[in-house]
């Protein structure tokens, strides 16, 4: 059977430079950054090395990129660092309504210990307007955080913009930039961010890695408390290979991006004219040009996004359904929700994501079986035979 796998928003295939730089420090070359003995330092290097390699990716100083083992770990790092070493500021966060589950659980985390949060909402595309954050924000506001790209939907949010009108205000501007870091240009000095979040995964670096810019002078607390490791700003013995994965990764996105988002475009919209012409009750969601490259998401009427996933697996088709953190909960997509779209329609939930190597035909086949899934599951909705009923008449 055909594999074709269009679930890269979950995860991206491990970059082969990245894995062989890698190997070594998963065998011989052992030794902890911590030693000062020639074993360590060479460790040592190597992670400052990749340092440098993931800064230069989004135009920033090697010293002002800390190392986290996800994107998750990254905003929970800087919500809550963020947060409490500016406590003296204020106690009031500002927040889309379309925030990946790490942010907003980290706010709500906040709120346990007196602070409070307002979320901005989105128009139906999920584009956050700069003008609701302005309107948001009170003497109290700290600490603004939007993403610059909705894994979910593909919508790129105006980030600059915002912390343009934030500038001035002594408020501290993060972005959840996971999604776009490797996959369009992110340069933090042109977005005027004090804080920025990225996870390797996400442009052919490793599972399990990720940083954390923070804007030189910026007071943090730190998350993880343990030794002089990140500044002192994360304690624990650094995962060097990981790490070198990473930079590697970074050094590959930086020198081959406009070449992987060309290819990722073509496909991405021959995916979106080619289904929402040959199914009907095919809604496009997110925003239909200032959305990211490699990414097309859809709700089909009538149908559960479960459904659709587990018959297009069948197929030999990989693909999500909201979320890579919500998709199991099989819960309706919170994003969706925000966009004012109906909870049935936000049910019916499919996203696929590409890669460097996805290739035309891939999309050619998904094309070919995806249709006639949403057919055979729609004779089976009650809800579809309801409303052909009432298109009778």
């Amino acid at each position: 059977m055909k594999r074709v796998y269009l679930d890269h928003i979950a995860a991206t295939p491990l970059l082969p430079e990245a894995l062989d730089v890698m190997l070594p420090f998963l065998r011989e070359k052992f030794g902890n950054p911590q030693s000062l003995h020639s074993d360590g330092q060479a460790a040592l290097s190597a992670v400052e090395e990749a340092r440098e390699r993931v800064a230069r990716l989004i135009n920033a100083s090697p010293a002002e990129i800390y190392f986290t083992a996800s994107g998750t770990e990254s905003n929970n790092f800087a919500l809550k660092g963020l947060a409490a070493a500016n406590k003296n500021c204020g106690t009031h966060l500002v927040l889309s309504a379309v925030e990946h589950q790490s942010v907003l659980n980290s706010a709500k985390t906040l709120e346990k210990s007196g602070f409070k949060t307002s979320l901005v909402p989105v128009d139906k595309t999920g584009l956050v307007r700069a003008e609701d954050v302005e309107k948001a924000l009170t003497k109290e506001t700290t600490l603004v955080s939007v993403m610059l790209a909705n894994s979910e939907v593909g919508t790129i949010e105006p980030v600059a913009e915002i912390a343009g009108l934030c500038k001035g205000r002594s408020v501290i501007v993060h972005t959840d930039a996971v999604a776009a870091v490797g996959n369009i240009p992110v340069d933090v000095q042109a977005l005027g961010v004090d804080a920025l979040s990225l996870a390797g995964d996400q442009f052919y670096g490793p599972k399990g890695s990720g940083a954390l810019y923070l804007r030189k002078g910026l007071r943090i607390l730190p998350f993880v408390d343990g030794g002089i490791q990140e500044g002192g700003r994360r304690g624990g013995t650094e995962n060097v290979a990981a790490i070198v994965g990473l930079g590697k990764a970074a050094e590959v996105a930086l020198s081959r991006m406009g070449e992987r988002a060309a290819k990722a475009v073509a496909l991405r919209d021959k995916l979106i004219e080619g289904l929402t012409r040959a199914a009907d009750r095919v809604v496009l969601t997110g925003h239909p040009e200032k959305r990211l490259p490699h990414q097309a998401s859809f709700c089909v009427e009538f149908i559960e996004g479960e459904g659709m996933l587990l018959h297009l697996d069948m197929k030999g088709i990989a693909a999500s359904s909201g979320s890579a953190c919500t998709s199991k909960a099989l819960k309706a997509s919170h994003v969706l929700l925000a966009m004012g779209m109906d909870h049935a329609l936000a049910q019916g939930s499919i996203v696929f994501s590409s890669v460097e190597e996805t290739e035309a035909g891939d999309i050619e086949y998904l094309l070919e079986v995806f249709p006639p899934i949403i057919e055979r599951l729609r004779k089976m909705s009650p809800i579809y035979t309801k409303y052909q009923e009432e298109k009778k008449k």
